[in-house]
């Protein structure tokens, strides 16, 4: 992975004169599918980039949800779409990482997809519902042992990695918590501030509003550093679990197939849009880090996130549970 900068002005040099003379590409509106529902952090990066996206290329860019089965639905369909350039989606770790690791899925990551660009990396921090009497790591851990099998912790989808966080909770604290999935970030946080669920780990952007509004209690950020936007939030190793570090990240792929000018062309206009000053503000107010990379980096991070999280999975049992 690479942060943005010199590397988003050496593509738009070297790759923005073929979308000049690409005459072709593009001629019409792109589709970019979300693998999620709206209002999650999956579609709050696609409405940011695609809007600066439509107006580097002069085409509309399409935003398309399709949530469900933690993003395998949405991602799928990238997958099966033509490989003309004219369909792409913004994906996250699970459904190129973690779901294929645990669970029988109808793509193959390796041969399915053309990697674009890695967008953006967002720490998962870990809330309680406001009824929770628990105000801190130890009090939360304490509370789960007292009650084992009683809290229950949601998710944004079996297989994403809030699950895999949660997952990796249970393990390095050694408590007996419950899973509920539910069909994308948006409805889990609705049942957390209905106090339908306990606790959960989420992208930062979509509950941050509702940290600072006091209608969720932040427990801990699973990151090396505290983030700008919630200073006050300790992260895991300063509340004694330092290998309790969660990132999500969010990339774009084509389907398999698309002719490596279009990829090359898609790339440097994602570059582009994301190297601009108000989109890199727009993210960083939700607590996103932009990225960029070429295609070739991008497929290689996604091999060395998939060996990682295998190990968690493998670790926590769920590959057999799984499959």
């Amino acid at each position: 992975m690479r942060i943005l900068g010199a590397l988003a002005a050496g593509l738009s040099l070297v790759l923005l004169p073929a979308l000049a003379a690409a005459q072709d590409f593009p001629t019409k509106p792109i589709k970019l599918i979300v693998p999620f529902p709206a209002g999650g952090p999956n579609d709050i990066i696609a409405r940011v980039v695609g809007q600066r996206m439509s107006e580097i290329t002069k085409q509309p860019i399409i935003i398309d949800n399709r949530g469900g089965q933690g993003g395998v639905l949405g991602t799928d369909a990238v997958a099966k779409a033509a490989p003309d350039g004219y369909t792409i989606g913004i994906v996250s770790a699970s459904s190129l990482v973690i779901n294929p690791t645990m669970e029988r899925v109808p793509y193959n990551v390796n041969t399915d997809f053309a990697p674009i660009t890695l967008v953006t990396t967002v720490p998962e921090m870990l809330v309680v519902a406001s009824n929770v009497p628990a105000k801190n790591m130890d009090e939360l851990v304490a509370l789960a042992k007292a009650q084992p099998g009683k809290l229950n912790f949601a998710s944004a989808g079996v297989g994403g990695l809030p699950h895999l966080a949660g997952e990796l909770l249970k393990l390095t604290a050694n408590i007996d918590i419950v899973h509920i999935p539910y069909r994308g970030a948006a409805p889990a946080i609705n049942d957390l501030l209905g106090q339908q669920v306990q606790m959960a780990f989420l992208d930062l952007p979509v509950i941050l509003p509702h940290i600072k509004a006091g209608s969720l209690r932040p427990i801990a950020l699973g990151a090396p550093e505290r983030a700008p936007t919630a200073p006050d939030v300790p992260t895991t190793a300063e509340v004694g679990m330092p290998d309790l570090l969660i990132q999500n990240w969010y990339g774009m792929i084509a389907p398999g197939g698309t002719p490596e000018n279009i990829v090359n062309i898609l790339n440097a206009v994602a570059n582009q849009a994301m190297d601009d000053p108000q989109v890199k503000q727009k993210l960083a107010d939700q607590g996103l880090t932009v990225a960029g990379d070429r295609p070739k980096h991008f497929r290689d991070y996604i091999t060395a996130e998939s060996q990682k999280w295998a190990r968690v999975i493998k670790a926590a049992g769920l590959e057999t549970a799984m499959k």
